[in-house]
């Protein structure tokens, strides 16, 4: 994959009458066409700075920042929105354009200072409405559409800039499920089909790890540290991202959790069914007994059954499992 833009050594921040601010330092970065890469990490960490210093809103502090080889500083306003386009997560104020004329907006770098759209520019407008399966609201005014379709939207005028990398600051953020899901496999989708950079900032774990090739993970005080999901969850690398007293990322489950040990007793049956039990034990906080000889749970029909020194119990759902264990 070819690198198309690149970061040495940063220090990021803010400069006020000579008294500099510094937010993040050590940041090295490498981002790839083709590539959905996905940075992540608390607030504070720095990562909006990031985003503004590589648009070129805030001056490097320290470091260098490239572009295809050329350093980002060499850029001017107008040539940097032809290389990147950025969707921020502020509201859009033209509440009463249609779609059609919001993303053609994302043409202005390409066009005279008259603001005249030729042929060519259209075309690219309607690849890009077609690219993010919205053709169908080219006609619909902003105001009427849903969160999930204007963030495809806003995804499709950074398209039409025609740059080989778009950034994108918490795409999912207030969106449902499954326009989360739609929106994160439709960025990929982009990137792998266009052969895009694309950048994500986002605090949706679950689905970056669903979807992203890449992770950038920032921390307070620490390089930035990036990979595969896969090699940073085995390496336990991705619990950087937690605080350690509290939170742990779980391997096997693939999801965050209490990290507080547990002491499981052995649970014989199908792995997707004793997951689902185990979790519900942990989550619960279930006092089971301690003179458990087996504890055993069935799909077909669903029953879970422990036998112990003492007694026999079965249980025909989590719910019937878990009220015992409450009031016992």
């Amino acid at each position: 994959m070819e690198i198309i833009l690149k970061g040495e050594g940063l220090s990021l921040g803010y400069k006020n009458q000579n008294k500099e601010s510094v937010i993040a330092e050590g940041i090295s970065f490498r981002l790839e066409k083709g590539k959905l890469t996905c940075l992540l990490g608390p607030n504070g960490v720095g990562k909006s700075t990031l985003i503004k210093t590589i648009m070129g809103q805030i001056p490097i502090l320290k470091g260098d920042i490239s572009f295809s080889g050329k350093a980002i500083s060499e850029f001017n306003e107008k040539l940097l929105a032809k290389k990147i386009a950025v969707v921020l997560t502020e509201k859009v104020a033209l509440s009463n354009l249609t779609v059609y004329q919001l993303v053609s907006l994302g043409r202005i770098p390409h066009t005279s200072w008259l603001g005249n759209l030729t042929i060519e520019d259209h075309e690219v407008v309607k690849k890009a409405l077609l690219a993010t399966n919205i053709e169908y609201l080219k006609d619909s005014v902003l105001s009427e559409i849903s969160d999930g379709q204007m963030q495809k939207v806003m995804i499709a005028r950074a398209l039409v800039q025609d740059g080989e990398v778009v950034i994108l600051d918490e795409p999912t953020a207030h969106l449902d499920l499954i326009n989360r899901f739609e929106i994160m496999h439709l960025l990929r989708r982009i990137a792998k089909e266009e052969g895009k950079a694309i950048l994500v900032v986002t605090h949706d774990l679950d689905i970056a790890i669903e979807t992203a090739d890449e992770f950038w993970l920032m921390q307070c005080g620490f390089p930035l540290v990036s990979g595969t999901p896969e090699d940073l969850i085995v390496s336990d690398k991705i619990n950087l991202l937690l605080p350690k007293d509290s939170l742990k990322f779980d391997v096997s489950t693939g999801k965050v959790q209490d990290s507080t040990s547990y002491e499981f007793p052995r649970i014989i049956g199908e792995e997707k069914l004793t997951r689902w039990l185990k979790l519900l034990i942990r989550k619960n906080k279930l006092r089971l007994p301690k003179d458990i000889l087996s504890l055993t749970i069935y799909e077909i029909p669903f029953t879970i059954s422990i036998e112990s020194t003492s007694e026999i119990l079965e249980f025909d759902s989590f719910k019937t499992f878990l009220e015992y264990f409450l009031e016992s």
